[in-house]
């Protein structure tokens, strides 16, 4: 598990920043129009390019988070995180890798 990233509520959604040992760059999570059930609660911007939707979940104690899933072109695979709040009202993107077992 690793944090990559940090974040704070805006008017509407979140705005931060991603970094890791490959990337570097300004984030935007803004809400979506929700077309249905399925569909992304939320966008993820970098600049003006799109690059990710998140979800809004529950996790199993009753405590909310967005379910992240980033996708680029120069990645080999879509990265997947959760977006939780912190006790400094802030809000963390945490990053762990998927069991592929």
């Amino acid at each position: 598990m690793a944090i990559i990233g940090n974040f704070a509520k805006s008017e509407n959604g979140y705005i931060g920043s991603i970094k890791t040992a490959a990337i570097s760059v300004k984030v935007e999570i803004t809400l979506a129009a929700k077309e249905n059930d399925k569909a992304p609660d939320f966008r993820v911007f970098a600049d003006r390019s799109e690059f990710g939707a998140a979800w809004k979940k529950t996790s199993s104690s009753g405590r909310e988070y967005l379910s992240v899933k980033l996708d680029d072109p120069s990645f080999p695979a879509p990265v997947f995180a959760s977006l939780i709040g912190t006790e400094q009202d802030g809000f963390m993107l945490i990053w762990s890798r998927r069991d592929v077992t």
